[in-house]
């Protein structure tokens, strides 16, 4: 049984703290690991890091950080299927997803590539007679992420990068669920020329995310994970004087209307609901079946539900593994089980789902619920499994309604060929990530990732423009170089005290 350390101050860092969690594969159902729990010090070891590295590396150039970040590209791009194969170990999803999750943090990091661009100030000449104004931007100090188990590489990487080329150092917690990625990530910084410090990861549950809350060392927090936990991060961060950007949970609608094309939205539906099992902050959970849309929606998914193939995520024929826990199995079928006994029809049931030879793994079978109301708890929670909910609706109108009465807004869609009725979705509908015909509207690197309402907390977005806004602070100067005209009393003779 191999136990998974911390990463402090460029090296592999046991700390004192004896207590450990278990880390799973979820296919065989078999633990294969376990992390250490960092204690309150082994926490702040990482901080202290990251402090004592952040005066030298936030007067780093920018030219040599940017150098730094296209080695660790390069890097990160000849490791892609060891880092995919430790994720699909720990998570469970299959191993295609596991590398295009890669390859999107990869996105990130080339964009932070560009920080010399980036952090380009502005310049003011004579605004006032001999005065001129520019503003640039510096780095807060050390930053914190907290990442969840869906994305253990890519939304990590939605925040280093942009933060250490800012010229931050930064302190990693991510999910202890499936740890290694993010070890695997420092060696490759370490490589790639960063300097110990600047990079560290800390595992660990409560105690370590409340260390990093409450550490006055630590400038600003970033986190994803679920409404709930971000709601406490923000507020117990902010309390303490610190900048928070928490990405909370998500429910995300897919409106069908009557003109669409039923087999293209039934692919990218089945896609979105059921690809990487669900566990997606983006996924589509609810498809609302405008009008005469509904009845044929719902059978070109049940057949596109019934064709996915389930299994293990190292064997090359499957298209969606496992979910990542025991206990998120159980709570998905729970979820299932509720949705039936109060009115939904199920039309695909993925309960009792079993691949032969790994007969112990977290199994939830594609799932199609049918005539699914508001009031339901399958349509109220935040199922993160592969269940998608069909809600009918008469109208358009009625629809747009539906959506922004939810308490979340984190990212929907719209099936349509209708120009007009797209566009009055894009602009009626209060959520911050909006597909036109695209299920699962995830933002490019050059922009930025967040929602509305219950699914962000605080006012700055991830990676982009925002993320670089997020990890630094402007200061803008007003300078005037006076002309001093007078005598410089040199002379060629021998100098006296008279």
């Amino acid at each position: 049984m191999s136990t998974i350390t911390h990463w402090v101050a460029g090296q592999s860092f046991a700390g004192g703290s004896d207590r450990t969690a278990p880390v799973f594969n979820p296919a065989t159902g078999q633990q294969q690991a376990e992390v250490l729990l960092g204690s309150q010090a082994d926490v702040e070891a990482g901080i202290q890091a990251a402090w004592d590295a952040f005066p030298e590396w936030s007067q780093t150039s920018v030219s040599a950080r940017a150098k730094i970040l296209f080695a660790f590209r390069e890097l990160v791009n000849a490791n892609i299927d060891r880092l995919a194969e430790a994720i699909t170990d720990e998570h469970g999803k299959v191993l295609s997803d596991a590398k295009g999750e890669v390859l999107r943090g990869l996105e990130v990091v080339e964009f932070a590539c560009g920080i010399p661009s980036l952090l380009k100030g502005d310049y003011s000449d004579q605004v006032s007679t001999g005065v001129d104004s520019f503003s640039f931007r510096e780095p807060l100090g050390v930053v914190a992420g907290i990442t969840p188990f869906n994305f253990p590489a890519m939304v990590p990487m939605w925040m280093f990068p942009v933060a250490i080329a800012c010229g931050n150092t930064f302190v990693l917690k991510p999910s202890e669920r499936d740890p290694s990625a993010s070890l695997i990530l420092a060696e490759l910084w370490k490589q790639a020329g960063l300097p110990d410090g600047v990079f560290n990861v800390v595992h660990g549950d409560k105690v370590a995310v409340d260390t990093i809350l409450d550490s006055p060392r630590v400038s600003a927090v970033s986190f994803v994970g679920s409404t709930p936990i971000a709601k406490y991060i923000h507020e117990r961060g902010t309390a303490n004087g610190k900048r928070v950007q928490a990405l909370g949970g998500a429910k995300n609608h897919a409106i069908i209307l009557p003109d669409a094309e039923v087999d293209f939205a039934a692919d990218h539906l089945a896609a979105a609901a059921f690809g990487s099992a669900g566990e997606r902050c983006m996924a589509i959970s609810a498809a609302i079946a405008v009008g005469s849309a509904g009845d044929r929606i719902v059978e070109a998914v049940n057949e596109r539900a019934q064709a996915v193939k389930v299994g293990s995520g190292r064997d090359a024929g499957s298209e969606m593994g496992p979910v990542v826990t025991k206990q998120a199995q159980e709570r998905i079928l729970g979820l299932i089980d509720a949705g039936e006994s109060q009115g939904g029809k199920v039309t695909v049931d993925g309960r009792g789902y079993a691949v032969s030879g790994y007969e112990d793994g977290f199994w939830v079978g594609p799932t199609v619920i049918d005539q699914v109301t508001t009031e339901m708890d399958v349509y109220q929670q935040e199922i993160f499994g592969p269940v998608l909910s069909v809600v009918r609706s008469d109208s358009v109108d009625e629809a747009i309604a539906l959506i922004n009465s939810n308490p979340y807004g984190n990212g929907t869609a719209i099936f349509t060929n209708s120009g007009e009725a797209a566009r009055r979705f894009q602009r009626g509908v209060h959520v911050g990530m909006i597909g036109i015909n695209v299920p699962v509207p995830v933002p490019m690197a050059f922009y930025s990732f967040g929602g509305w309402k219950d699914s962000l907390f605080g006012d700055k977005h991830i990676h982009g423009p925002e993320g670089v806004s997020f990890y630094t602070r402007a200061k803008v100067v007003t300078a005037r170089w006076p002309h001093v005209s007078h005598d410089s009393e040199a002379s060629f003779h021998f100098p006296t005290a008279r």
